[in-house]
């Protein structure tokens, strides 16, 4: 098509005069870049590979993408997962301040169907840094407020991070989430949270900015950010959350997401990354147009880097971009 319209912008220049081609010259560049920026906006096809990764149930399906990524080259995979049927069989797993690679999760907890990084660590403690639910109790925490620098050394900003919560039932839920060791369940808003900033290292639950929260029984959960979609929209709450800071949502890596469709269909995509030629790997603002694409009415971004990593019945979907492969992590969702 390119190619025909090219053809034709040549046939104008000999059939008119050199102000009249002009202005057609412009017309048709115009039109043509308008359908190379379609190409960019498409949709990504998705191929169903879920016979490459041995029985799995009618419940559960893997699609996969190898398309370029405005122009790039990607490696993409996502699971979809009906909720409701799996509702028993969800699990937070935590290796409790040590890390164990996705496939040694697998194995300990036998040979589960999914398995798929999520909350972010850090490394010294090898201690998750998020929230975590363990059947309906709390065995990890958000870290406290960032300390402010220079003159500002003595204040506090604080952050609502966001979490993925399931509950008994297997519905789902993303929100923003106030958490502490002294609490018997997560306090969460459903709004983006402004941040805050105070002198105390950790904002009392009856802080006037916190007047929105209420309890969040759910089953298991945990925490990762920022949210990349809400109310099926484009919408990233990096400024908010501060999870990355200046223009890193730009920068190509490695990526895990998670969000949900309006009919209870979990959908889980990992992106292949740092791969010069073969796999570059996915912005934020690219991975959440693909979360809408996927028909997400909330989604949010997970660890990504080296830790992305979804073994579907043992099997690595994309390759790690770690140099040692899988990176011990700290914590993964499980479905047996």
């Amino acid at each position: 098509m390119l190619n025909s319209i090219l053809l034709r912008i040549n046939q104008m220049r000999l059939s008119f005069s050199w102000s009249t081609s002009t202005f057609v010259l412009s017309h048709y560049l115009f039109i043509a870049g308008l359908f190379l920026c379609s190409i960019a906006q498409a949709q990504t096809k998705w191929k169903d590979v879920s016979n490459d990764f041995g029985k799995l149930p009618a419940s559960i399906k893997v699609l996969k993408s190898d398309e370029l990524l405005d122009g790039s080259p990607s490696i993409m995979y996502v699971a979809t997962i009906k909720a409701k049927d799996h509702a028993k069989q969800f699990f937070v797993d935590t290796a409790s301040r040590r890390r164990l690679t996705p496939s040694q999760y697998f194995t300990r907890n036998g040979q589960p169907l999914v398995v798929v990084n999520c909350s972010f660590f850090e490394f010294v403690q090898n201690r998750n840094v998020n929230l975590i639910v363990q059947n309906s109790k709390m065995v990890g925490f958000d870290t406290p407020a960032v300390s402010r620098k220079g003159r500002d050394t003595m204040t506090y900003v604080h952050t609502l991070g966001s979490a993925f919560g399931i509950f008994k039932n297997g519905k789902m839920d993303i929100a923003f989430n106030y958490n502490d060791s002294g609490m018997a369940v997560p306090f969460v808003m459903q709004s983006v949270y402004t941040p805050m900033i105070d002198s105390v290292r950790r904002l009392n639950i009856n802080h006037p900015s916190l007047a929105g929260l209420k309890p969040w029984k759910v089953k298991h959960a945990f925490g990762g950010g920022p949210v990349l979609v809400q109310d099926g929209q484009v919408k990233i709450s990096n400024n908010e959350e501060k999870k990355f800071a200046g223009k890193a949502i730009a920068d190509k890596h490695p990526r895990t997401a998670i969000g949900y469709t309006r009919d209870g269909t979990m959908i889980i995509l990992a992106i292949q990354g740092r791969m010069k030629g073969l796999a570059e790997g996915a912005t934020l603002p690219q991975m959440a147009k693909i979360m809408v694409d996927l028909g997400c009415v909330e989604a949010m971004n997970l660890d990504g880097g080296g830790s992305s990593c979804m073994l579907i019945n043992g099997k690595e979907t994309i390759k790690p971009s770690d140099p040692n492969g899988q990176r011990p992590v700290p914590a993964v969702l499980v479905i047996k």
